[in-house]
């Protein structure tokens, strides 16, 4: 059985610690953060004090929401040691320094509980040198635990247990990581800086070689080592920067004293521009530049200036152009862009080519060095280094045959065990056996084996590739989840709402009508929105054409489906996720229930573009602010109603789910799964079990609202704001109709409005907004731009 991880100690307050203790808050986790005693006078734990307050105002913020920093006590080491035994978890999160470490592990031996487990943060010391000294049970107990920055943000945990771990507590840990903390997990081994670090870095050394050789600026490098290529839009050089060069100085010379046998040793060397950057204090964003500077402006904008590498002077940076890139940019996914962009000849697709090249030949290589399997080492870059594709499924996205031939060509020694799987006639490193099942390429085994999976992950692709599929148009699938659960998927661009996704969510509440399926889970997988919003190019078209008979059916349908949704005697679960805007937040919020991710970035900002929200929205935060209040309770709307309005009316955003709970777009027993992989597990498993339990739907509700009276409130409101210079004209017309929806019409003050009602209300709004020049110039401005227009 696994051990109970139920409270954690985190030793070292310093920006790891702090990461690490607030995600364990996010997870509902309680932690002590221990630090050492400060000199001089003030509080004992001040160190750890700090840290916490620290983690408060991190940007992007440690925490789901700030008050859960509740949950973490600040400790030291001299006072709370006795705290240590109360802690199933010891994470060591002090400086990169043995001696500092073997120190802490000496503290930890003595005021530990027996059978508690222990694990060190460390990016690269050895756990052999770490553990020498521990007793023998506390071995046993002992693992690394490499956690990446930002905590919150970052899934990748590696884990790395030594020859004595017991295999229980790797378990333990693996499940905590996972279940709890919502990690993505992959299994390292005992080499200096264990897998993501080892891989990554060795990238950057390329792209430091071949852009010298090519004679790029880090603009071109960034240009092209940035979304183009599926990394992060940091790229190579921001990233350094956000990492520190020191950092990365340190991370080169680990590898480079600790693998002396390693074929590219020679690579991890920083290069004399770097250490002459070192030297002169330029370490990136912790001391204000680095290889960017951002300095002020003409007025409140400012300038972003790029290093020469040359020189060592910053210069105003450039905005590079390679044909390669403009060729990719047209392609829907990171696989294609890549194939393109390696296979161009201008100087940026030669630094495409010859660092990727390096990379896939180098990661071939160190298996089983630093893994077992491609997929802990893919899994490793994806979620570590936020690449959109692990390298041999970068490789496979190139075509290995033809790649491999052309290395060959141009002289690189590429890894036999690559060879000798193409020469067994398998030509991917991943690829479906005739069930449908995911495979990877054992190099041990020199044989297919199918690719490891949590039992809670959940993969849309995966069912589609076994024939799951019920129903399919150009913008959603119905899916058979299995148990008798279907499932409403979009797949349109940013998944924006738009009929053929009504139409299929109408089907799937037919079929749970006529008893053929349990439930239905609305959720989908893919990119980096459950829904962005409405489709808003067609509005946009049946707008400008004057087109409003289909206009108004669109959105009556989308209320009708919601409305359906809500009350379907069939549990109907949403599954949210990343951007969940506008129609996407109002189908997110119709439903039985909803299981959330973590990161949820939710909410109606459909005044950003001009109109109301029109698809249930209104009507559904109302019910949620104003809450299961008796109809015979007396009591004044306006503050409940006022607050609903705001959080319309400027178009305020969720930063997390339990920000979005706050806000009322989550219900108070709403659910988060932390990891992404297993949310349609999740909300499936939420689906079961209120039909398990006997799921009966909620009755239609009736809203007290203030009417001409609340109206009149807002509208003052409105008028402060318009006088203050913080809404336009326009603003002023979208924030009356919306208060005139709100406040439930041309009613008495404290009168009683059906659901129907205000459904109605926000149809009326929606459509005379659309007739507002100054919307359409607002929609227009959104498509071109991705910005929102004041006018």
């Amino acid at each position: 059985m696994d051990i109970p991880i139920r409270k954690v100690a985190v030793l070292g307050a310093g920006v790891m610690g702090q990461g690490i203790s607030a995600h364990l808050a996010n997870a509902g986790v309680p932690s002590i953060l221990f630090d050492v005693v400060p000199p001089g006078e003030g509080p004992r734990s001040r160190l750890a004090q700090e840290g916490i307050a620290n983690a408060r105002k991190l940007k992007p913020a440690a925490f789901y929401r700030e008050s859960d920093a509740a949950l973490i006590h600040p400790a030291n080491y001299e006072d709370d040691a006795a705290a240590l035994e109360t802690c199933d978890l010891v994470i060591e999160v002090v400086v990169e320094n043995l001696a500092i470490k073997r120190k802490v592990f000496g503290w930890i031996a003595q005021h530990r509980r027996p059978g508690s487990i222990v694990t060190s943060n460390t990016s690269g010391i050895s756990l052999a040198a770490m553990s020498e000294a521990m007793p023998e049970e506390m071995r046993q107990h002992f693992l690394v635990t490499h956690f990446f920055n930002p905590v919150r943000y970052m899934r990748l945990l590696e884990l790395v247990p030594g020859p004595t771990t017991l295999p229980k507590v790797v378990a333990s840990v693996a499940r905590f990581g996972e279940v709890v903390l919502g990690k993505g997990i992959i299994y390292g081994k005992d080499t200096p800086n264990f897998v993501a670090n080892r891989i990554g870095v060795y990238g950057i050394a390329s792209v430091f070689r071949h852009m010298e050789r090519l004679g790029l600026t880090i603009e071109d490098v960034d240009t092209v080592f940035g979304r183009p290529m599926g990394r992060p839009g940091s790229a190579v050089f921001r990233t350094a920067d956000l990492v520190g060069l020191d950092t990365l100085d340190h991370v080169f010379d680990n590898v480079h004293d600790g693998c002396p046998e390693d074929e590219e040793r020679a690579a991890f060397v920083s290069p004399p521009w770097l250490k002459a950057m070192i030297a002169e204090g330029a370490l990136g964003g912790k001391a204000g530049y680095g290889f960017y500077k951002k300095v002020p402006g003409d007025g409140q904008k400012s300038t972003i200036l790029a290093r020469d590498l040359k020189t060592g002077e910053y210069r105003p940076a450039g905005k590079p152009r390679f044909d390669c890139i403009g060729r990719a940019r047209g392609t829907d996914d990171a696989a294609s862009s890549i194939k393109i962009i390696v296979a161009g000849s201008d100087p940026g697709a030669r630094l495409a080519w010859a660092c990727t090249a390096d990379t896939l030949i180098y990661t071939a290589n160190r298996i089983p060095e630093i893994a077992d399997d491609i997929v802990n080492i893919d899994r490793a870059m994806r979620w570590g280094f936020a690449w959109e594709l692990g390298p041999f499924e970068t490789w496979d996205a190139i075509g290995v045959a033809a790649s491999v031939k052309r290395m060959e060509a141009e002289g690189r020694v590429v890894p036999a065990w690559v060879k000798d799987m193409l020469a067994k006639d398998r030509p991917t490193f991943y690829a479906r056996d005739p069930s449908g099942t995911l495979t990877f390429w054992d190099p041990a085994s020199g044989s297919a084996r199918p690719v490891p999976s949590s039992p809670r992950w959940l993969f849309l692709k995966d069912l589609k590739a076994t024939g799951k599929v019920v129903q399919s148009n150009a913008s959603a699938d119905l899916v058979d989840l299995g148990d008798g659960v279907l499932s409403l998927a979009f797949h349109a661009k940013m998944n924006a709402i738009d009929t053929e996704i009504i139409t299929l969510y109408e089907k799937a509440i037919d079929l749970l009508d006529a008893d053929q399926y349990t439930g239905l889970v609305v959720g989908n997988q893919g990119g980096t929105a459950f829904s962005a919003g409405a489709n808003l190019f067609a509005v946009l078209m049946a707008a400008s054409m004057k087109q409003w008979a289909m206009l108004e059916d669109m959105v009556r349908r989308l209320q009708e489906v919601c409305q359906r949704a809500k009350y379907s005697r069939r549990p109907v679960v949403t599954a949210p996720w990343g951007l969940t805007l506008g129609g996407g937040c109002e189908v997110a919020m119709q439903s039985s229930a909803t299981q959330a991710a973590g990161e949820l970035y939710m909410g109606q900002v459909e005044a950003g573009v001009g109109v109301v929200p029109a698809g249930g929205g209104c009507k559904e935060l109302l019910a949620r602010t104003l809450g299961d209040i008796p109809e015979g309770t007396e009591y004044d709307p306006n503050p409940f109603v006022q607050q609903a309005y705001r959080n319309i009316a400027l178009a305020k955003v969720s930063m997390s789910a339990e920000e979005a709970r706050a806000m009322g777009y989550l219900r108070p027993t709403d659910r988060l799964s932390l990891d992404p992989d297993a949310l349609l597990h999740d909300a499936r498993q939420v689906v079961l079990g209120l039909a398990q339990a006997g799921y009966k739907p909620p009755r239609k509700r009736r809203f007290k609202l203030p009417g001409r009276s609340g109206k009149a409130a807002i509208e003052m409101f409105l008028y402060s704001m318009h006088e203050g210079g913080y809404a336009t004209d326009h603003d002023v017309v979208v924030g009356k109709k919306l208060a005139h929806v709100m406040t439930g019409g041309d009613i008495p003050t404290n009168g009683w409005v059906e659901e129907d009602t205000i459904l109605e209300l926000e149809r009326e709004a929606f459509l005379s907004l659309c007739g507002e020049q100054k919307t359409l110039d607002r929609m227009q401005h959104m498509l071109q731009t991705g910005k929102p227009l004041r006018n």
